[in-house]
């Protein structure tokens, strides 16, 4: 039984755009001492916001606050629901087996509930996930495939057919270019028909 003392819920609300097309899932969020905002990928050192700004405005620091070593969290939240992009983690409560955030060293003590998730969001076209972690515990509860990275594999939900994306990490852990990582992400994004700012 997992010590009381060193449970962790998830300290974030899903972020759940009205018109989401796409559920963005990681595994769960780093400790707090290692956020740079109150926010999604918060740690200053993960890229997922400078991918997706290469991606959208050619420019990697565009929701970057390089003075401060944070991110423009309004700027983020804006564009997210414009484009309608949901986030939340496959895990809901956690027991860390060591002092980081390594997914390999999380318990995952209760898992987010993903078709009760999916079910709020009926014009969602895609999930993502990103990382092993996240992929593993996404199984658990869908009937799909596991694609490679950068691929997808079909699956049903009641009657929507959906699409399971598996996308490199934007831990810097994970050995690609950020570069790479964007080009694989802007990929997944034009097949789920999210338009693309005119760059």
């Amino acid at each position: 039984m997992p010590d009381p003392q060193s449970i962790e819920r998830h300290p974030l609300t899903p972020f759940l755009p009205k018109d989401t097309k796409l559920l963005m899932l990681g595994s769960f969020p780093p400790q707090k001492k290692r956020w740079s905002m109150e926010f999604y990928y918060p740690n200053f050192n993960n890229d997922m916001w400078r991918v997706m700004g290469l991606i959208f405005f050619d420019d990697k620091n565009y929701f970057v606050d390089t003075a401060q070593k944070t991110f423009r969290k309004e700027l983020i939240i804006n564009f997210l629901t414009e484009k309608g992009i949901a986030l939340f983690d496959t895990a809901t409560v956690v027991r860390r087996l060591k002092d980081n955030a390594a997914d390999q060293f999380l318990e995952i003590v209760e898992a987010t509930d993903i078709r009760k998730l999916l079910q709020q969001l009926p014009n969602c076209k895609a999930v993502t996930v990103t990382g092993q972690k996240a992929m593993d515990t996404l199984r658990t509860q869908l009937q799909v495939e596991e694609p490679a990275v950068g691929k997808s594999a079909e699956f049903a939900l009641g009657n929507r057919s959906m699409l399971l994306f598996r996308m490199p990490s934007t831990s810097r852990a994970y050995p690609l270019k950020l570069e790479s990582k964007a080009a694989m992400y802007e990929r997944m994004l034009q097949e789920i028909g999210i338009k693309l700012l005119t760059k």
